[in-house]
């Protein structure tokens, strides 16, 4: 079976608000403006931008996507954790418990919540055929191999993720993304070390070194 391309998308910071806080930043019975469509079905860009806060120091014009969620959560990288001065706790998205807080902006109005600030565990949405197709569980932890002839790498600790409402691409945020050199459209193949035949070594070496060798 041959491996399956994933594309990798970058997750810049942004935020899911819940429609409790928006209505407090925006105004009572404000809705979201959508812009356009993401990756993901049913997850949208707003046009409604709000300021994060921390001790250290803000980050402005930082994007809204919706729908809303059911409790607030501000999606930050590690760089950025450490720029504003709160602590980088490492989660899957929804797993805001014992999450460190921040001051939300929007205009003249602020907000201070205290929780929701995460750095996202990087993860793979895909459907169940997909799921099947690569051998893969939900919440199964994989390596993801990035095809790159300048800087590939192998990232760890990839979670899946599987429902039917998800389309195939694998989410890393801004630090995780400058750490190799992709293409336009990059993408990475599952490799599965132990116990999986979900990638084929022998396959992924005669790749690389096509590779190398046209770039000699």
């Amino acid at each position: 079976m041959g491996s399956i391309k994933i594309p990798i998308e970058t997750s810049a910071r942004h935020i899911h608000i819940s429609r409790e806080d928006f209505e407090k930043l925006f105004g009572e019975g404000k809705e979201l403006t959508f812009v356009k469509e993401l990756s993901q079905p049913g997850q949208y860009l707003a046009k409604e931008r709000i300021t994060i806060a921390g001790p250290r120091g803000t980050f402005e014009n930082v994007a809204i996507l919706g729908p809303f969620r059911k409790e607030t959560q501000v999606e930050l990288s590690l760089t950025d954790t450490r720029k504003i001065g709160v602590a980088g706790v490492i989660r899957q998205s929804g797993d805001i418990k014992d999450t460190p807080g921040c001051k939300l902006i929007a205009g003249e109005k602020e907000l201070e919540i205290d929780k929701g600030v995460i750095v996202a565990k990087r993860h793979i949405h895909m459907t169940p055929g997909d799921a099947i197709k690569m051998r893969l569980k939900d919440n199964e932890e994989v390596f993801v191999i990035t095809q790159s002839f300048d800087r590939a790498l192998i990232y760890a600790n990839v979670v899946v993720r599987i429902s039917w409402d998800y389309q195939l691409s694998m989410h890393v945020d801004t630090d995780e993304a400058n750490a190799f050199a992709g293409d336009e459209n990059p993408h990475g193949v599952v490799l599965k070390l132990f116990g999986g035949d979900a990638y084929d070594l022998g396959k992924w070496a005669d790749e690389l070194l096509e590779g190398i060798n046209r770039t000699i």
